[in-house]
């Protein structure tokens, strides 16, 4: 297996001073790959000098990923400092007790001492099962709430004081949001997780979090082609099948992914893609080191921003909410 020196992986400063790698590997199977094959895929990625690993307890595999690390670790492979797992809070678990409940389930399972990284999953506690379709609801489900959010954030900043995670995160938020609950936060998030490719930018978003000195990560970062049934419409567009991004790709000699990726590194953002397929998984580490896109290839990308939005999040809509755009406060104003 080709192996990628992660010393020449380039590398971000996050505001406390700490060095990550500028990408990392996904481990959501989409509800397409099993446990068995996204650890597989976990350890390969080890190998070929992956450093950074987002994980989650929702997925269903942490705990075959922590066998991965553990094994990785005992072995001299890679050292736990030279690692940056991530793991996040899912919706049921929000609130007080509950989350030090999660985190704890989420360190043994990984087979750590620590979390370098500890997410809000999603900001309300909206829950619906693993697998379900489109049209589920929970009608316990309810809008935001700045008191609630805050209630499983203060938890999160225990963990933080106790030393179980060393940066806390928030996931899937929106400016009205983070004005909401930011000026609350004894403790601020290091990172945030946000959808991000070339054809959803945010850069409303992205300019709001990186001038609070919040280091965004980029899921869906090439478009998730293989993201579960219940997350695609009709008018959802393909980022590797847009023209211009096509035209890029052709002329850097690799795959429209490829350029997604290597866009989503020079603008500043960390990407986090997926696979089980070692070719693909060393394709993408191994781009962050080579050919960068130039000044005009990122102007025409930037260019290419289609505002399309492809986790919408339509089974964590609360009774009376008319469509999945109530969850993301498109009018400037928290949605209730």
């Amino acid at each position: 297996m080709e192996k990628i020196d992660p010393r020449t992986v380039p590398q971000i400063r996050l505001s406390n001073g700490e060095e990550i790698p500028c990408i990392g590997m996904g481990t959501f199977g989409s509800d397409r790959f099993t446990p068995e094959q996204v650890s597989s895929a976990v350890a390969g990625a080890i190998k070929a000098g992956y450093r950074l690993f987002d994980c989650a307890s929702v997925y269903g595999n942490e705990d075959l990923i922590g066998k991965v690390f553990e094994d990785a670790i005992k072995s001299g492979e890679v050292k736990r400092e030279e690692l940056f797992i991530t793991s996040k809070v899912w919706n049921d678990m929000h609130g007080r007790g509950d989350v030090l409940l999660s985190c704890a389930k989420s360190l043994r399972d990984l087979r750590l001492d620590y979390l370098d990284f500890y997410f809000v999953h999603w900001p309300f506690p909206n829950y619906h099962a693993p697998g379900c379709d489109g049209d589920s609801r929970n009608p316990d489900s309810k809008p935001f709430s700045v008191d609630e959010f805050m209630a499983t954030w203060r938890q999160m900043e225990r963990l933080y004081d106790m030393g179980l995670v060393r940066n806390l995160g928030m996931s899937s938020m929106t400016i009205p949001k983070l004005e909401a609950v930011l000026p609350l936060c004894r403790i601020k998030p290091t990172v945030i997780e946000m959808e991000l490719h070339p054809c959803f930018q945010q850069p409303d978003l992205f300019d709001y979090v990186v001038a609070h000195g919040i280091q965004p990560i980029g899921f869906c970062p090439i478009g998730s082609p293989t993201r579960p049934d219940r997350d695609t419409t009709p008018d959802d567009v393909a980022d590797i099948q847009v023209p211009e991004l096509v035209e890029i790709a052709k002329a850097h000699g690799v795959h429209p992914a490829v350029i997604c990726l290597k866009w989503a590194v020079r603008r500043g953002q960390i990407p986090i893609p997926f696979s089980i397929y070692d070719n693909e998984y060393i394709s993408n580490l191994r781009c962050t080191v080579e050919d960068p896109l130039t000044d005009d290839e990122m102007k025409i990308l930037t260019g290419i921003d289609k505002n399309c939005r492809l986790i919408k999040g339509q089974v964590f809509l609360w009774p009376g909410a008319e469509s999945w755009h109530d969850l993301w406060d498109e009018d400037g104003t928290i949605t209730q």
